[in-house]
């Protein structure tokens, strides 16, 4: 069987999975100093050493532009985006 035929057959023809960053109900947050994330239920507020990501720059899927970009940046005490060292 060829492998259109497959993905015809298990209807995975064109369709790409994309892993949500948080889950429904979330939104994505970014440790301040460092690499790290986590995600904040909607209605609450960052907890301490965390921040909202910069509108327009908010991961949404895992692997995503800004997911990939937010590895190796960061936000400082002053909200100022900074590129972390290793």
């Amino acid at each position: 069987m060829s492998a259109a035929a497959v993905a015809a057959l298990t209807g995975c023809s064109g369709f790409e999975y994309q892993e949500n960053i948080c889950s429904s109900g979330e939104y994505p947050v970014l440790a301040v100093g460092n690499s790290g994330s986590d995600c904040v239920p909607d209605k609450e507020e960052p907890p301490a050493g965390y921040a909202r990501y910069p509108h327009g720059k908010v991961p949404q899927h895992v692997d995503d532009k800004w997911d990939v970009y937010w590895r190796s940046h960061t936000l400082d005490r002053d909200g100022k985006i900074t590129e972390l060292h290793s």
